[in-house]
């Protein structure tokens, strides 16, 4: 299959540049036999689920890893963004340094044993470009002299990397609304888009109407994320991510799959965490944690998941694939289709999907 099949238009207007207010946005119910699309109201999700539902949430903790600097000692504006899970690096110069693999900015000047400085309102963070990796990635290495460690320092100088379709600064409300109301572990450098949409009060609502939830964790890196180069969908390749499955999560989804009641995905992310499980003939569900480059494109065969709550994605993406695997390429650019026609917004801070 090539990938230009999943290549659709989509005016620059849509692509949502804020965040609605939480359970504002729209809802678009894309049943996978075929049936009419249905327009609706995210707050209106209750409508479409049914008692017994298993709803799968993903409640990875989005963290500021874009940090904006200097060259040291030439001044030149830098910027790095912290990709995948810090690496300890000890050494006699950086007691306590971390290393990184990261994508820099001006890539060609900033090579190895170039040096970096991070500073915001009185907290310092070191950098140093340490090798050269594909695809204009680095290793670094970064230290601080404050006792309060490198993870801490990152937390108070970086920025929320929004992705660079949103055309605007980071403003002081995207820190919490990049962010799902139910995040957890910290460690992903973008959020699962598709549960930022749900209100406390919402999950509360849904569980009071007998839709049972489960929590699970994959920490969203640069991979989900990383352009299909390819021509043949089949060549491309995802980068490891991490993920934990807890027995609680596993035990809801062995009581689900034998009670044959739905197992509603939040998310492309949580769609490949339970993809990656094993599961037995007896339908059991063991808890896991490790890595996964579980690649979802047409041809897939899905083992635990029965409804998706996604938004709408990039042409051409690996995310767009995985969506066309659960309910079919036409499917999808149908729904994609009448999105547009009706005004959805689009990407990250946009309206949403309900595939069942």
């Amino acid at each position: 299959m090539n990938v230009s099949d999943f290549d659709f238009e989509l005016p620059e207007s849509l692509i949502a540049q804020e965040a609605t207010e939480r359970g504002r946005s729209r809802l678009l119910v894309a049943p996978r036999a075929g049936d009419a699309f249905e327009h609706a109201m995210f707050s209106d999700l209750g409508r479409y689920l049914r008692e017994g539902d298993l709803l799968v949430l993903n409640d990875t903790r989005v963290f500021p890893a874009r940090l904006r600097g200097r060259r040291d000692p030439s001044g030149g504006e830098v910027e790095c963004l912290l990709m995948g899970q810090p690496r300890p690096a000890e050494t006699a110069e950086a007691p306590g340094a971390e290393e990184w693999d990261a994508l820099v900015h001006p890539g060609q000047k900033l090579k190895p044993g170039a040096r970096m400085l991070f500073e915001r309102e009185g907290s310092v963070l070191h950098g140093e470009i340490l090798a050269r990796r594909f695809q204009g990635r680095r290793t670094v290495r970064l230290w601080t002299g404050h006792p309060d460690g490198v993870t801490a320092i990152i937390d108070r100088i970086g920025h929320v990397p929004l992705p660079p379709y949103i055309k605007r600064d980071v403003g002081p409300g995207d820190r919490e609304r990049y962010q799902t109301v139910y995040a957890g572990e910290r460690g992903s450098i973008a959020a699962p888009t598709a549960g930022l949409h749900f209100t406390g009060g919402q999950l509360a609502s849904l569980v009071a109407a007998g839709v049972e939830q489960a929590r699970v964790t994959l920490h969203v890196g640069y991979g989900t994320f990383k352009p299909v180069r390819v021509e043949r969908v089949e060549e491309h390749e995802v980068d490891p991510e991490w993920y934990s499955v807890p027995e609680a999560a596993a035990s809801a989804l062995t009581r689900a799959r034998r009670d044959g009641r739905r197992v509603i995905a939040v998310g492309t992310t949580t769609v490949r965490v339970l993809e990656s499980l094993d599961l037995t003939a007896e339908g059991q569900v063991s808890a896991a944690s490790g890595e996964t480059r579980l690649f979802i494109h047409p041809g897939h065969r899905f083992r635990l998941v029965d409804g998706l709550i996604t938004n709408f994605h990039l042409p051409r993406s690996s995310l767009l694939m995985l969506v066309a695997a659960f309910a079919g390429r036409e499917r999808i650019l149908d729904a994609y289709r009448e999105a547009v026609a009706h005004g959805y917004r689009f990407y990250s801070y946009g309206d949403a999907m309900l595939v069942v």
